[in-house]
């Protein structure tokens, strides 16, 4: 069986996996809103158990592959074809490994009872199918084995229901594209739950006593109120009909106790019963005052993240001490498109955008300016296209991978991106309308308006505006970085850092909980002052002192911004084929992987790197005390020695806070640290793009070779367990600052384990991964009390 997929570790290429409503879950609960925990069992279990149904019937030995020829007219042989598939499925036997994985995790939450919901994708179509009204049902089981194995078979016999072959027959679905993951949740008792409805005209908030349930079923009519989206006033209330309620094991009031409607089973396996209120309860409203309030807060925090339109559901869970609300399913309209995707890449940047193509053949011609809000089309990006960039709302490249130039520039930036998609300079034209979905790698060809709640004027008519009208060029649902957390984050013991380049981002990224500046790229950084030409000529032009001017001043913004925060700028590392818009590359290596790039190319030509030293010392010099330098892509001794001396020439290390640092990137780091440590090494930062890539011997930008550049491969974990285990030994710190975190973020569990002392990770990925490292942390904390205890 496949791992289970927590929601606040799902990944955007766990898309298809866990389903849509999962997804858009895990999306929420990682940007720090309280959401009911959970995990999914993937589409994947669904597919395993119909392969191994034990049947001699044709119809059933072929699952999943099975094209169900059905009349589906004839509405006899529908009912026995789907009566005969649900039978076989129920009557079947789950794997025990599987069930024994489930309520193991489940036990965890130490709840009587649990919700299985199902959740829906399918496979090359972009409609939302998170929300088919009455298709897929959730069902409620005991926390015990052979409750969650029958509900796990309630959940897959649904799409064999003849409702459910009638639906996919009309839509042009076969099975081979359903993807059904179960997403999986404790239920515990509630005081009150509901719901609210959100568009631009304003809010509706139902509630009724205990579980929301009532509701679903239409046994009771909540209690309404209608707020203003603006301000958050309640304009109106109404009481509603409530003569009962739902609950988990409610030790009073029961009279029955029943399953839910269209259940597949009977009244002693549901654990939910139902109970008559008081009539003094009955007339009063089921949302207190505090907890009005803090929904219409959280909604109007999500306005950000959803738009104007969408509808949550949630619960104010009861426990023995304590009570709070949570947030269990999230919905927002998706756009209408009227054609399935025509390219298929690398999901490199989330988000979704629609806006007008601008198609580049030649990577190495940019045009001079780019317009406004276009999604750019190009062979590859490489970092000098980076003030052009700053124009554009979605990016595609024919090639690189996930830690390309294109995949770290859109990620910094915010910008939705695909990469590895190949043929799109051929396949897409110049002002085309497309709609770029960077969360599933997908980019679709748009004919006639594409229309969205989200982008209608207050108070304006239903449908009137569509987002390629040019009021409203695109729609846009990427953010540059992570909004902050509405509720307390935990203390933890582990650095967290931000990578970043651009000083635009200043403003955003600095409030955030950070410890400061792990990765300042500065040949990224230094694109917005060049002017285009390369800092060689620069100096050869006899304008060094107004570069080093304007080199200063740039490092400076950085290190006034966060002081007394600490800030690693990487000193330049450059290759030559980043840079063929820029005059004085070198020829001699534009085919070579790795180029003439690191300290190496500083003992080559060291006028540029002493120019960086004066820029540094300069900032110091204006008595910022918290730049530390990172030397890049360091290949032996020999070179950092050299670099060390330029760089007590500059008199850096005349300040005793500055800090001599190298990335450990290039494998001879395995072998040669205690070396670098005696040569002055003061902390190391691990940098799994090009350890990955060397260790593997993939190049990073070749998207193609995607399923090998895998960095969470042995190789390469046991090699960055072995350097987190070296700084111990010599007593430096080591950091992380490569991709791997934020692509693969159920790694942190293992880097916390092993020691790590600071994680630096992109602005969109700093909440998220903060949750992750005081998850992590309090799994060790527990772990060793246990053991204490024994």
């Amino acid at each position: 069986m496949e791992k289970l997929y927590w929601l606040d570790q799902i990944k955007l290429q766990d898309r298809a996996k866990v389903g849509d409503k999962a997804f858009h879950l895990s999306r929420i609960i990682q940007r720090g809103y309280p959401v009911v925990p959970g995990f999914v069992v993937s589409a994947e279990a669904l597919r395993q158990f119909l392969e191994n149904l034990n049947s001699s019937e044709s119809l059933i030995a072929d699952l999943p592959y099975s094209s169900l020829h059905l009349d589906v007219s004839n509405w006899r042989q529908l009912q026995q074809v789907a009566g005969r598939l649900r039978e076989e499925i129920l009557s079947a036997s789950v794997s025990q490994e599987w069930v024994n994985k489930i309520f193991t995790a489940a036990r965890e939450w130490q709840t009587s009872c649990l919700i299985f919901r199902p959740s829906l994708s399918i496979a090359d179509s972009i409609q939302p199918m998170e929300n088919v009204s009455g298709l897929l049902e959730s069902v409620f089981c005991h926390c015990q084995q052979d409750a969650i194995a029958t509900a796990l078979k309630g959940i897959w016999s649904q799409i064999f229901r003849a409702r459910s072959l009638l639906y996919w027959r009309h839509t042009g679905i076969n099975l081979q594209q359903i993807n059904l993951a179960v997403l999986v949740q404790p239920v515990e008792n509630a005081i009150a739950s509901g719901l609210l409805k959100a568009n631009s005209s304003g809010w509706e908030i139902e509630a009724t006593w205990g579980l929301g349930i009532a509701i679903a079923q239409g046994e009771v009519l909540p209690d309404v109120y209608y707020i203003q989206n603006e301000t958050g006033i309640i304009l109106e209330q109404q009481l509603g009909n409530k003569m009962l309620a739902y609950d988990v094991n409610h030790p009073s009031h029961k009279i029955f106790s029943q399953p839910l409607a269209d259940s597949a089973f009977t009244p002693e396996e549901n654990c939910l019963v139902t109970y008559v209120l008081q009539e003094a309860q009955q007339k009063q409203y089921a949302l207190q005052p505090e907890y009005l309030q803090q929904i219409i807060g959280l909604a109007t925090q999500l306005v950000a993240e959803l738009g104007k339109t969408f509808t949550l559901k949630w619960t104010i869970a009861s426990q023995a001490t304590y009570s709070k609300l949570y947030l269990t399913q999230v919905t927002s309209p998706q756009s209408i498109i009227p054609h399935v995707y025509f390219i298929r890449g690398l999901a490199a940047a989330g988000g979704r955008t629609v806006a007008n193509a601008l198609v580049t053949i030649n990577s190495q011609q940019k045009p001079e300016q780019i317009p406004k809000g276009v999604i750019l089309v190009v062979p590859k990006i490489t970092p000098d296209w980076l003030p052009l960039l700053q124009h554009v709302v979605g990016i595609i490249t024919e090639q690189g991978g996930l830690t390309s130039h294109a995949a770290i520039l859109a990620r910094e930036l915010g910008i939705a991106a695909v990469v590895n998609a190949t043929s799109a300079t051929s396949l897409i034209q110049t002002g085309e309308r497309l709609l770029l979905d960077g969360d599933r790698g997908e980019i679709y060809r748009i004919e006639g308006e594409v229309r969205d709640e989200r982008d209608r004027e207050d108070g304006g008519d239903k449908g009137e505006r569509g987002v390629n009208t040019p009021s409203s060029p695109t729609l846009r649902e990427t953010k540059a970085t992570s909004p902050s957390s509405p509720f307390a984050l935990p203390m933890i013991a582990t650095k967290l850092l931000v990578n970043l380049s651009q000083s635009s981002l200043i403003e955003q990224v600095k409030s955030l909980p950070t410890d400061g500046v792990g990765l300042l790229r500065s040949e990224l950084m230094i694109l917005n002052i060049l002017d285009g030409q390369h800092p060689q000529s620069w100096i050869l032009g006899g304008r060094q002192a107004q570069l080093l001017e304007r080199w200063s001043e740039e490092i400076m913004e950085f290190a006034r911004a966060f002081a007394p925060r600490p800030v690693f700028y990487r000193s330049l590392d450059w290759r030559s084929p980043d840079l063929p818009s820029l005059s004085n590359s070198l020829q001699s290596s534009e085919q070579s992987m790795l180029g003439e790039r690191g300290t190496f190319s500083y003992l080559q030509n060291s006028s540029v790197f002493e120019l960086e030293l004066k820029a540094l010392a300069s900032v110091q010099q204006s008595g910022y005390n918290n730049i530390h330098l990172l030397l890049p892509f360091v290949r032996t001794v020999e070179e950092f020695v050299f670099c060390r001396r330029k760089v007590e020439e500059a008199l850096l290390t005349q300040v005793t806070e500055f800090e001599l640092w190298m990335m450990a990137e290039v494998p001879s780091v395995l072998f040669l640290l205690p070396e670098y440590v005696k040569a002055g090494v003061a902390g190391i930062s691990i940098g799994t793009n090009d350890l990955t890539q060397l260790l593997l011997g993939v190049d990073r930008e070749q998207g193609q070779l995607a399923k090998v550049f895998n960095e969470r491969h042995p190789a390469v974990m046991s090699a960055i367990a072995q350097l987190i285990d070296m700084a111990k030994t010599a007593g430096i710190p080591c950091s992380i600052c490569g991709q791997a975190p934020v692509l693969y973020p159920e790694i942190i569990d293992r880097l916390v384990e092993w020691g790590i002392t600071s994680i630096s990770v992109e602005p969109e990925a700093i909440e998220r991964t903060y949750q992750a490292i005081g998850r992590a942390e309090q799994r060790l904390i527990l772990a060793a009390a246990r053991r204490k205890l024994k």
